[in-house]
């Protein structure tokens, strides 16, 4: 049994716009005022999103080529980082001195030397601290990273950090009529997420118990991420949120049965809010109650799909509003097709 716990959270947003600005002042002329794609900004769910890129450029970074948009995530993302990481620190009550591993996870920028070591001198970090970097498994990438970074507090008895952080704004394509690109464009936003976790029994906060994940390869062309030379495309098939309700039961229950609980007994769900309908679906696969995903319905209207930063903010939110004693479910998904759960139980 995993003896690691999250004892402190912080985020860090960008600047925000609302949904209805960013079309009339920046993605009508994108889509060159496209009656479907404006259907497709007003039906997202989301009312607001943060982007650390300002809307007057989304035509030039539409342009720019791979390099220049790693430049710029090289110049944005480590300041935003830093913020995220003080305050999950200071929220924790955990020194800087005392982390043992920074992981960092991301798809929308990478370099070497990059973030994880612009955040090691910034804070800064002991010299044998470690370093670990996710990159590019999308959207679900803060559950299995969560899951390596708990094993390494266990077993290290040292408590770390995670950082999740993208910047999809810098991935703006060029203008088009694609409908894909125009579902994308109206989903997806800015943000660093952080958590701290500590080593040890009875500590207040979220003790992680276990990790499940369940792939289905035979659908591995419906969420794609793909580097091209203008930055990385997304390509999202209607038919995911289908593929989530077949795999979401099954995959949650035996996560469940491994400690002899049942989705019913599960108090708090912190479900990854990829677009409305990946929340419907979920809520459909789970049989749960209308209102059980009320939150992360919240967070995909307040900042919008940050990629793997999401599942950390509705954590957040939840925690903000107080949680219950007892399980609580995280659920993140993505290209593979990829589904992620992690249980966690509650403790005051």
């Amino acid at each position: 049994m995993v003896n690691a716990s999250i004892t402190g959270i912080g985020t860090a947003l960008p600047p925000e716009y609302t949904q209805e600005w960013l079309w009339d002042n920046a993605f009508r002329r994108h889509f060159n005022g496209s009656r479907i794609a404006r259907r497709m900004f007003e039906s997202a769910g989301v009312e607001r999103r943060h982007s650390a890129t300002a809307p007057y450029e989304f035509a030039d970074v539409a342009a720019w080529s791979t390099e220049a948009r790693m430049r710029r995530y090289a110049d944005r993302a480590p300041a935003l980082g830093l913020r995220a990481v003080r305050e999950a620190l200071a929220d924790a009550g955990v020194g800087a001195e005392e982390i043992g591993l920074l992981a960092v996870a991301s798809c929308t920028g990478y370099g070497t030397p990059g973030t994880d070591i612009e955040l090691a001198a910034a804070l800064p970090l002991r010299s044998d601290a470690r370093r670990l970097l996710v990159g590019h498994m999308g959207c679900h990438a803060a559950l299995p990273a969560l899951g390596a970074v708990s094993d390494y507090v266990a077993a290290h008895d040292r408590p770390a950090v995670l950082l999740c952080l993208e910047l999809t704004s810098l991935h703006l394509q060029p203008g088009s009529t694609d409908i894909d690109q125009a579902v994308t464009h109206a989903l997806f936003s800015d943000a660093a997420a952080a958590v701290v976790l500590r080593p040890g029994e009875g500590l207040p906060g979220l003790r992680v118990v276990d990790v499940a994940a369940r792939t289905d390869t035979a659908k591995n062309a419906y969420m794609t991420w793909r580097v091209t030379d203008l930055g990385f495309k997304m390509g999202l098939s209607p038919q995911v949120p289908d593929a989530l309700a077949e795999h979401v039961g099954p995959l949650v229950k035996d996560l469940l049965g491994r400690h002899g609980l049942d989705p019913s007994e599960v108090r708090s769900w912190a479900v990854h809010p990829g677009g409305p309908r990946v929340v419907d679906a979920i809520e459909e696969g789970l049989g749960l109650d209308p209102t059980a995903l009320d939150v992360p319905r919240r967070v995909l209207a307040e900042h919008g799909n940050c990629s793997s930063a999401t599942v950390l903010l509705v954590l957040r939110e939840l925690m903000d509003r107080g949680l219950p004693p007892g399980p609580l479910v995280a659920l993140a998904f993505g290209p593979g097709l990829t589904l992620y759960a992690v249980l966690m139980e509650v403790t005051a």
